[in-house]
């Protein structure tokens, strides 16, 4: 194990008894906004901390091996708990190094998920609406709450652009690479002579800001309408201006709700989207000046980017970015999405991975 990664594990032992220290002492555990910070870190560091016991053990026993093996009569046994605890050794180290590496601090937060039709006139808003079925059903499957903020029906069905907060634990792990351009392929309802089209739609997933003060938002900067809500909801909901449409006047971003019966309910939450859509863009520029000199494996994010192809003549998913091809379609548009999601996720671990490699 290199030297630097051995300190580093050193210093999250030590931590570790620190903490352990701290959480007994009344003080701390009387602070409720102390107590959860330190817990958070306790559970964070260990499991680290036990890899590296069990790695420390590992060096224990081949050490002890090695000075059986001094005694011709068990030197075969001892060769062979050498080579043992060796491959031990190296896989303890493997998920130590995946351990290390740096968390997204949004991994475990909420998102909005936006979903927008693009080329293909109608057919593309009834794949807008597909999509969204397979994130609604995969997010039933994962026990996350989805809620409506916004939706702009097609003209003969699914969404010209369809808004929701998706509330769960992993939600942003789970779904952050599903931002930018999707594409199927698949011959519409509407063609009378079985011709395969290709429409597609865009996918923006953005994490929920902790607090909208956690993305500074001038009062003046922001232009409120309010207006009459469209669509269903009742006698009310038609006859109040309760739909709220916020214009950020230094991006030029704007944000309707009106799912709401309230207006203040829909200005809330509409500041709410507001406030991811700029932390997004924030985030999505730094990941640009980023990819200026190393390109993500998984794609930069952006929403022009064609990631996915839904190939329905042949049952098939390809997510170009990392050359995965499922012959199970009808599942995946059913919200099982495990196995795509697993491949994306291990391909950002080890191009991470590789990346630690380099600079350590």
């Amino acid at each position: 194990m290199k030297t630097s990664i051995s300190k580093k594990l050193a210093s999250l032992s030590e931590r570790l008894v620190e903490l352990n220290r701290l959480l007994s002492q009344p003080s701390v555990v009387n602070d409720m906004d102390s107590y959860r910070k330190i817990t958070r870190e306790h559970a964070d560091i260990t499991p680290v901390v036990a890899l590296f016991s069990d790695y420390q053990a590992s060096e224990a026993d081949i050490f002890a091996a090695q000075e059986m093996g001094k005694d011709p009569e068990m030197r075969e046994f001892a060769e062979e708990e050498i080579k043992a605890g060796r491959a031990r050794l190296e896989q303890i180290e493997i998920d130590l190094q995946k351990a290390l590496l740096p968390k997204d601090p949004n991994d475990d937060k909420n998102i909005f998920l936006e979903v927008r039709a693009g080329t293909g006139g109608d057919e593309s808003a009834l794949f807008a609406g597909d999509l969204f079925r397979m994130y609604t059903r995969y997010a039933e499957r994962n026990r996350w709450q989805v809620e409506i903020v916004s939706e702009s029906p097609g003209e003969v069905g699914g969404y010209k652009e369809i808004i929701a907060r998706v509330v769960g634990q992993g939600a942003y792990s789970r779904l952050k690479f599903e931002s930018g351009g999707h594409r199927v392929q698949r011959v519409p309802d509407t063609e009378t002579q079985g011709r395969i089209h290709t429409s597609a739609a865009t996918v923006a997933v953005m994490p929920e800001a902790d607090d909208v003060s956690d993305v500074v938002i001038n009062a003046g900067d922001v232009r409120v309408d309010t207006f009459r809500a469209s669509g269903a909801g009742g006698q009310h909901i038609n006859k109040t201006d309760s739909a709220v449409r916020l214009t950020h006047i230094p991006t030029g971003i704007v944000v309707e709700c009106q799912d709401g019966r309230s207006q203040h309910k829909n200005k809330e939450q509409a500041f709410r989207v507001l406030a991811a859509r700029i932390k997004d863009k924030q985030t999505r520029e730094a990941q640009a000046k980023e990819a200026a000199t190393r390109k993500s494996l998984v794609g930069s994010g952006d929403r022009s980017e064609r990631i996915r192809t839904y190939n329905f003549p042949q049952g098939r998913m390809t997510d170009h970015r990392i050359n995965l091809t499922l012959y199970k379609l009808d599942f995946i548009m059913d919200g099982d999405l495990s196995e795509l999601t697993d491949g994306l996720m291990a391909e950002h671990q080890a191009e991470m991975l590789a990346a630690l490699g380099e600079t350590v």
